[in-house]
């Protein structure tokens, strides 16, 4: 009976099953041209968006691609770029150490060498603003006994990837020489550096020494790497000289990264636009001085009307009242001004452009003078999730670019490859309570007894005092409080032996 139901419902309702269907999009950018329309955007440069925008079809109706009939100052605010270098200042700044487990005292003049930091600058802000890049390794005696170690940003690196594992990145130099221009390919995978240099816009391969810069460069295999006569490998590197970095994924190109400006580019626009027309309306709401003709300010010599200026002297000229009651005085016109509705366009935009990238505080804007420290650390809260996005990507690309460098500088030097290495890096706290308020939480959470000594001083001092240090402070501390440590007793070893088994018998 219930089998009967369902197919009398089935019957009724006629259900048919959807046709498959075919939809075609068109990509408005492929990702070379997406690189340059990110960097662009970083520039800030208004002169340069508005070119850029103007070159594609169909951008009529965004705030940079429109031309108006009237002539409109166009005012870009910059905030991509402010947002990009603060978070880079903000993980450059953090950054503590780089410690390894052995050969620490090579590993710092290698860092030393390559001023590590400022690198390190450069890859985050790239790969912020572009979406990837790649750190390369290399040698050049006449400039260091040291690798040097080099980052190129996405729009300069093709990185290549095999079933979700790379396999290597292509690095692309452009250089010209005799009016002529070409490009120069370094393939590095693992265990070999291939070159090859080509002649623009042919892309024409051409020998290594047709210029200067690529005469003394030569193909080199290491670290194990074997390849048959017709240059398929057989078996793979130890090791590459090259390692890509990256922190987000990309869910339009597959294995590349997501620039921070990527999805918010129609926001920077909109922000862009209620910014110019505020500062458009600004201007047209000048105040207006009509003087009628017979007050007009004039040479007290001559009688001439004295030339108006921009400054303390503009004025309209307007015709004296000849009527019977008649009123000649000055009259100053000015429009009224909507600030509030300009100003809550404009703090509108800002938070899509802001909103889950970055808070509003770290970049100084003041968005209530009334908050408390607490309440400002809330708000910090979108910076974290960034900070620490680009820190765990910093943590897993820093350890294997350290052992690549070390591995590479055996290789040149014909040493044995070592084991891989521990490397740890440090970074600080931000946005961290500051220091009476932590020692209020730790004091009441000892009161209650949920907190020892121990425990105390390490939350309490955290990285910034070493571990001698708090072991010292908290036997200190026991010692004022009247805490003593004793040993515990121990049971003095007798032999017993044939004694107690006379006496007991």
């Amino acid at each position: 009976m219930l089998g009967g139901l369902k197919k009398m419902i089935r019957g009724w309702l006629d259900i048919q099953e959807a046709p498959n269907t075919t939809i075609n999009i068109n990509e408005k950018l492929n990702f070379d041209t997406n690189c340059i329309k990110n960097e662009i955007w970083m520039r800030a440069d208004s002169v340069e968006l508005e070119q850029f925008y103007k070159q594609f079809d169909n951008q009529e109706a965004m705030f940079w691609g429109s031309v108006p009939y009237t002539k409109i100052r166009k005012i870009h605010v910059g905030i991509p770029h402010i947002i990009v270098e603060t978070l880079t200042s903000i993980i450059v700044r953090d950054m503590n150490d780089i410690k390894l487990n052995i050969r620490q005292e090579e590993w710092n003049s290698i860092k030393k060498e390559n001023d590590l930091k400022k690198i390190l600058e450069s890859a985050i802000n790239k790969a912020l603003y572009l979406g990837d890049g790649a750190f390369k390794v290399s040698f050049d005696t006449t400039i260091s006994k040291y690798p040097i170690l080099e980052f190129y940003g996405a729009n300069e690196v093709d990185l290549k990837y095999v079933r979700g594992r790379f396999k290597e990145a292509v690095f692309k130099t452009k250089y010209t020489y005799n009016k002529r221009n070409y490009m120069l390919y370094e393939t590095y995978g693992y265990g070999y550096i291939k070159n090859k240099l080509v002649i623009l816009p042919e892309e024409k391969e051409v020998s290594l020494d047709v210029i200067p810069e690529t005469s003394n460069l030569i193909d080199f295999k290491f670290g194990g790497y074997n390849e048959d006569k017709d240059g398929k490998q057989i078996q793979r590197g130890l090791f590459c000289m090259a390692v890509p970095f990256k922190i987000f994924e990309s869910t339009k190109w597959k294995n590349r990264g997501r620039s921070i400006f990527d999805g918010k580019e129609g926001s920077f626009d909109a922000l862009d636009e209620a910014f110019s027309q505020w500062m458009d309306a600004l201007r047209a709401s000048r105040p207006n001085k009509y003087i009628p003709s017979n007050l007009l300010p004039r040479n007290p010599n001559t009688g001439v009307v004295l030339k108006p200026n921009d400054f303390d002297n503009r004025f309209i000229e307007s015709a004296p009242d000849r009527n019977e009651n008649g009123k000649n005085e000055i009259k100053l016109v000015q429009p009224v001004i909507p600030s509030e509705n300009y100003l809550q366009s404009y703090i509108t935009a800002l938070d899509n452009c802001l909103q889950g990238i970055i808070s509003p505080s770290t970049l100084g804007i003041d968005v209530k003078k009334l908050d408390n420290a607490e309440a400002q650390r809330e708000k910090e809260k979108a910076t974290l999730y960034t900070r620490n996005k680009i820190i765990e990507s910093l943590q897993e690309c820093l350890p294997l670019l350290i052992n690549n460098i070390l591995k590479a500088y055996d290789t040149y030097n014909e040493k044995a490859l070592a084991e891989d290495i521990e490397v740890t890096i440090e970074f600080g706290e931000y946005a961290n309570p500051s220091f009476e308020a932590t020692v209020e939480t730790i004091a009441k959470a000892k009161t209650g007894g949920i907190m020892s000594i121990e425990a105390s001083i390490d939350e309490l001092y955290g990285d910034s005092k070493d571990e001698d240090w708090k072991a010292k402070e908290v036997q200190r501390l026991k010692e004022e409080q009247g805490i003593a440590e004793m040993e515990e007793p121990t049971i003095k070893n007798v032999d017993i032996g044939d004694d107690f088994n006379d006496s007991y018998n």
